[in-house]
């Protein structure tokens, strides 16, 4: 029998003390916690610890090989919350030095000290994309010149091909510095090593180079031909990433593209994704996105009657919407030669973005607008 407070008042004399409550042993579970149909167990303490019997120098292969995995920059940090040996084996050079793209992906948003000082280490650990990404980060958005381009000159030493691409748009263009010290040749340079580690923009841009003898001798024929290069390795790419997610002969054939459909693979006659920006030119759009200033190709009537040819003192984002880079001066990036209302830093984004954009929105504006002044005059 049970009295008021639940304690057992049992007949044979032993009566336990009223509001005490009966202590239960580690092994026993109470009455009607463990039923046949199946209630719950506590787990038992003291069993195998199977990490602490692993040496540290295999712990660190697994965390590397999970770093250079990672989807998230979550990833990587969640697995040094599990323990205090992780979290210390977690700080490891050879960790960052491993961490993947898509774990160093910090987004415009979130920028704050720590996730600086993350790319920071990273970069110093020999990380070469962090390099790249913090030196694009530092130069056109925090505005270190020199910090940036000595990141990406890093990366550059390493092989890392995006890096060699945007040095050599640094190098075209003269940003960071005058007119006057553009390096038309040493932008070609490094155009002709990033293309041949892969790159499809520097050997696009190559193409444009041979094509306008910008920087080397001009070649018509064979810019061409490096412009078919670069639109069959972008098919390649694009083939091999999309048979991940669908077969083969799920892809739709025809001229047309949806939207968001890779451009330039329009010339094939197919409709594919269009391959995610990098991380770098991800951050950018994101980071000027936040602060009010948009990427666009198209320039108000009002503006165009009231300046002719001047831009005000503002500096522009290059029109390509994946690209994210904007000017260091004023009148850095070329414009569109036929309605100058499109900035672009490089050919190569220049042919995305026609094909992508720009070929339905580029009208002669200036030339209506003066032609139906004459007339109504």
């Amino acid at each position: 029998m049970r009295t008021r407070r639940g304690s057992l008042c049992r007949s044979g004399g032993a009566v336990a003390v009223v509001g005490q409550k009966r202590k239960r042993s580690l092994g026993q579970p109470a009455a009607g916690d463990c039923c046949s149909g199946g209630g719950r167990r506590k787990r038992l303490a003291g069993g195998p610890d199977y990490l602490g019997e692993l040496p540290d120098d295999l712990v660190l292969v697994v965390l590397s090989k999970l770093a250079a995995s990672a989807s998230s920059p979550s990833d990587f940090f969640n697995v040094r919350l599990t323990c205090k040996r992780l979290n210390g084996l977690g700080r490891h050079d050879v960790i960052f030095a491993k961490a993947s793209r898509a774990s160093l992906a910090v987004k415009a948003a979130a920028w704050s000290e720590p996730a600086h000082r993350f790319l920071k280490r990273c970069a110093a650990a020999g990380n070469l994309e962090a390099c790249y990404i913090l030196g694009m980060i530092r130069f056109y958005c925090l505005g270190s010149r020199s910090g940036g381009a000595a990141l990406m000159a890093r990366a550059a030493v390493g092989g890392h091909a995006a890096a060699l691409y945007s040095l050599a748009v640094i190098q075209f263009n003269a940003s960071g510095g005058e007119k006057t010290d553009r390096d038309l040749p040493a932008g070609a340079a490094l155009c002709f090593r990033a293309a041949m580690l892969g790159h499809v923009d520097a050997l696009r841009e190559l193409g444009h180079c041979l094509q306008d003898g910008y920087g080397v001798d001009p070649d018509p024929a064979e810019g061409r031909r490096l412009l078919v290069a670069a639109n069959a390795r972008e098919l390649t790419l694009a083939l091999a990433a999309a048979t991940k997610h669908r077969p083969f002969a799920a892809f739709p054939l025809g001229g047309s593209f949806g939207v968001g459909g890779c451009p330039l693979l329009s010339d094939f006659g197919w409709s594919l994704p269009e391959a995610e920006p990098h991380p770098a030119n991800q951050f950018m759009v994101d980071w000027w996105s936040s602060r009010g200033v948009q990427a666009s190709s198209k320039k108000p009537v009002v503006d165009e009657l009231a300046t002719a040819d001047s831009d005000g003192g503002e500096l522009r984002l290059c029109s390509h919407v994946r690209c994210g880079r904007r000017e260091t001066r004023r009148h850095e990036f070329r414009r569109c030669s036929v309605c100058s209302a499109a900035n672009y830093c490089s050919r190569a984004c220049q042919a995305l973005d026609w094909k992508r954009a720009h070929k339905a929105q580029c009208v002669p504006m200036r030339r209506w607008l003066l032609a139906g002044a004459a007339v109504a005059q």
